[in-house]
Parts: C-alpha cells; sequence; structure tokens
C-alpha cells in the first residue's frame, strides 16, 4: 500500500473519531466529519468505504450526500435546534465585544443558510423521515 493511501486512511480513522466524539459534544460537529471520513476512505480504501455507508448510525447521512449533496428535512431541523442553541448561548454568556458578537451572528445565519439550501434527497421527499 503506497504512502497516499495510508495518509487517506489515518485522516479517515480521525474524522470519523472526531465525529463519533461529536455526537456526545455540543460545539464539534458529526455530519462534516463523517463526510471527510467517507471521502477518506473512498481514497483509501473501498472496503471502508463501504463499510462506513452501511452502518446504521452514519450510513443515510452518508449516502444522501453522495446522491445530490442532499440532506433530509429532519437532520435540517435538528441542525438549526443546535446551531440557534449553541450561538445563542454563545453570545448571551461570553462577554466578547460587540463586532465580534455581529461576526457571530454572520455566521450563524450563513450557515443557516448554507444548510437549508441543501436539496432534500429525493427518496425522502414526501415520506415520513
Amino acid at each position: 500500500m503506497n504512502l497516499v493511501r495510508w495518509v487517506y486512511l489515518l485522516a479517515g480513522w480521525i474524522c470519523l473519531l472526531l465525529g463519533f466524539i461529536g455526537i456526545w459534544v455540543p460545539l464539534l460537529p458529526t455530519t462534516p466529519f463523517v463526510l471527510l471520513a467517507a471521502f477518506c476512505f473512498s481514497r483509501g480504501s473501498v472496503r471502508l468505504h463501504r463499510w462506513l455507508r452501511e452502518t446504521r448510525l452514519f450510513g443515510p447521512v452518508i449516502r444522501d450526500w453522495e446522491a445530490c449533496r442532499g440532506i433530509r428535512t429532519s437532520a435540517k431541523i435538528k441542525a438549526t435546534i443546535m446551531i440557534v442553541a449553541v450561538f445563542t448561548v454563545t453570545l448571551l454568556v461570553t462577554a466578547i465585544p460587540l463586532p465580534a458578537k455581529g461576526l457571530l451572528v454572520l455566521l450563524a445565519v450563513s450557515l443557516l443558510a448554507y444548510l437549508w439550501t441543501r436539496p432534500v434527497p429525493a427518496v425522502h421527499l414526501g415520506s415520513p423521515e
């Protein structure tokens, strides 16, 4: 196995670990790390990529993203709740300058805009999630 494949495999496992930790740590995003792990595994090991796509926990998100860069409505709602909650608490609890708070609001709005402009996978349109 060449060095590039090893780097992809190592990066994939690190991203998957961070994504798994992100399930319980609110400020650590799960989905981007899992998607990055899937990308790395697709370059480093067909077997690991297939395994990750078939897991009950992460598989649906990966398959939706690979199929159409889509996010299910239920995932959008959950992500929106988390984004609003975390940013609201941060803005209310921290003593950061007003311009920094403005940047946080801009970041939150940008994240939500990106999230809600992603398509809903066609398989899930009109069906319960």
